[in-house]
């Protein structure tokens, strides 16, 4: 990343006879004092909207790539600064995240812990990462161990630690990270580590599907008429997060994260070992580390979720409309259809 450097251009140029006006002309940028260059590389860093909008400045001359690396800039970056895709990964993209890593960034840690745990198969080292990310009330590495705990990924299924996977979750639901709260209600809905409270699971994936609407993008929003919106065999674009009132709003924008991890093995640039699959919710991308990890859908089997989220917002965007044949999802009566939907749906999810 850092590998092409530009040579600084002296600031002296040498006159010419018919442009005399050339000659010695200063450079405006070493008159500004570091710690003034490094405020403004600060403010670069945690608003830039891709890496490369970054890099390149520090490609620019010396100076700006020396105080680039300052840990002040590097402790600000933000997520879109780290977001570097799957085919750009290389041991200078590395270096440059484990710098941040050093500078105190949470999101960098988190970033690097995940590639590490679950593409380089580094599991000691993600998890401390994560955990270091997480010290900090970093919500999604919080979310993320709680997977983890719950899995018993990267160990043998007897090392699943459903109480600590509960409890992470509940601090990222607290921090108010969206995955963690719909987890957190079907956790509490179905009595999964924690003693169950339907009333109270049921308010959680209510206060998700809320969340999840008031961070949509603005897109204009549809209404559906209560009796209609049930048949499953509707067209209607969009993800029905806020199925329950009638309202359809935007698929959620896939984290940076996520999506490294979807590229790095459907590319091909990292391989499953045989009989190990990723999580069939597209915007997860975490891929199973033992076989049978995974929770497989009770109904048709052929997809596979790393947690109870997951297998939610996938029923809700996809899973739906393919898990039965069409005559099983089309609701006959004219009344209330809510029960229909939860027997046919996937592994005991109806609609939330």
């Amino acid at each position: 990343m850092f590998l092409r450097k530009k040579l600084k251009t002296s600031p002296k140029v040498a006159a010419k006879p018919d442009k005399p006006d050339l000659a010695e002309k200063p450079d405006l940028l070493d008159g500004l004092p570091d710690d003034l260059v490094v405020y403004i590389l600060s403010k670069l860093s945690s608003s830039a909207s891709c890496p490369s909008d970054f890099i390149n400045v520090l490609l620019t001359c010396k100076r700006l790539n020396h105080l680039g690396l300052h840990p002040l800039v590097l402790s600000k970056a933000g997520t879109n600064t780290l977001a570097i895709r799957a085919k750009n990964w290389s041991e200078s993209a590395h270096r440059f995240l484990k710098l941040c890593v050093n500078a105190g960034n949470t999101d960098s840690a988190y970033a690097l812990g995940m590639i590490r745990f679950y593409c380089l198969q580094n599991q000691a080292s993600g998890t401390s990462l994560m955990a270091k990310a997480a010290i900090k009330s970093h919500a999604p590495a919080l979310y993320s161990l709680s997977v983890i705990q719950f899995n018993g990924s990267g160990a043998s299924r007897n090392e699943k630690d459903l109480r600590a996977g509960v409890a992470l979750c509940a601090r990222a639901a607290f921090l108010g990270h969206i995955d963690a709260v719909r987890e957190l209600g079907h956790c509490l809905q179905d009595g999964y580590g924690v003693r169950q409270n339907i009333v109270k699971g049921r308010r959680l994936l209510v206060e998700a599907n809320a969340r999840e609407f008031m961070q949509s993008s603005p897109l204009p929003l549809t209404r559906t008429p209560h009796p209609k919106r049930l048949h499953c065999g509707s067209t209607t674009s969009g993800c029905p997060l806020l199925s329950d009132f009638g309202y359809n709003v935007g698929e959620p924008e896939m984290h940076p994260v996520n999506r490294f991890l979807k590229e790095w093995f459907e590319s091909g640039k990292g391989e499953l070992a045989p009989g190990l699959r990723l999580c069939s919710h597209r915007g997860c991308g975490r891929p199973e580390t033992r076989s049978h990890e995974f929770r497989r859908c009770s109904v048709c089997g052929t997809v596979n979720y790393c947690s109870r989220g997951c297998q939610a917002l996938d029923w809700k965007l996809r899973h739906k409309k393919e898990c039965v044949p069409m005559d099983r999802w089309i609701i006959e009566d004219d009344g209330d259809g809510v029960e229909g939907m939860e027997i046919v749906g996937a592994g005991n999810v109806g609609p939330v």
